[in-house]
């Protein structure tokens, strides 16, 4: 596919991104403020903003924008957009984009009024199905790890600013870069922390045989929020969701969409 038609396509999608990200931080920001608003994933964000838009205009520009994010991540994966390769390493973060695009595809269904709900509650569903199986537990157990996998490398792109290797930094100024780099430690360490949560009960599924035990990212909010200081602890991740919304809204602008 054409550099002249991706690219646009690619950061249309990224801005979606963006804007379900915020959503979210927004969302469990006022409810650790205690000022209504609650802990939801992306889809309850969708579904926020499917209530507040009332010509229904905003709902529609955000699927499409959550389809071209599934295309691009699709095409990243089909085409090598960015060079990783065919050996097993490429072939790896290759399966991730296509998986990205996936989970983005059942989102974007939702925010075109199809009514398709996913979350913890198909995430229950694929555990427990998954447990009643011999091999479950294991199965369960490993995408746990590797799901505890993924929040380590959030960490490590927010401590390394590996994130930057994608901008084109070049053409931001002294100060802009400064702000960016902030702005993407912050946001990338907060989805850290999501993801280390739901690994965690992923991996308590499987040692207990329970799949009423997972957590989706709502869930994740909504397990900080329990713990002591939990209204701070959310308060802080929200804020960080809002800034990984934000880096999105950097991507969009900066990012190299073809190497």
């Amino acid at each position: 596919m054409a550099s002249s038609v991706i690219e646009p396509i690619a950061r249309f999608g990224l801005a979606a991104r963006g804007v379900v990200y915020v959503v979210v931080g927004v969302l469990a920001a006022k409810s650790a403020a205690g000022r209504g608003g609650r802990t939801t994933d992306r889809e309850g964000a969708v579904r926020a903003v499917e209530q507040a838009d009332s010509s229904g205009l905003l709902l529609v520009a955000l699927a499409l924008g959550l389809l071209a994010y599934v295309l691009w991540r699709f095409v990243q994966a089909f085409r090598d957009l960015e060079g990783k390769g065919s050996d097993a390493k490429g072939l790896g973060v290759r399966a991730g984009y296509a998986a990205s695009g996936l989970a983005y595809l059942g989102l974007a269904v939702t925010a075109g009024g199809f009514g398709v709900s996913r979350g913890s509650g198909s995430m229950r569903s694929w555990v427990a199905r998954s447990l009643a199986e011999p091999w479950g537990p294991w199965a369960v157990g490993l995408g746990g790890a590797l799901v505890i996998g993924v929040a380590f490398y959030q960490f490590y792109k927010a401590w390394s600013a590996k994130f930057e290797d994608h901008l084109r930094v070049d053409r931001m100024t002294a100060g802009a870069r400064r702000w960016m780099r902030r702005i993407g430690r912050f946001g990338l360490a907060a989805r850290g922390v999501t993801f280390l949560i739901i690994g965690w009960f992923l991996v308590q599924a499987a040692l207990r045989m329970n799949a009423r035990v997972v957590r989706d990212l709502g869930g994740a909010l909504r397990t900080l929020r329990q713990q002591e200081y939990g209204a701070w602890l959310l308060g802080i991740v929200a804020l960080g969701l809002m800034a990984y919304g934000l880096l999105s809204f950097i991507d969009a602008r900066y990012r190299r969409i073809i190497r």
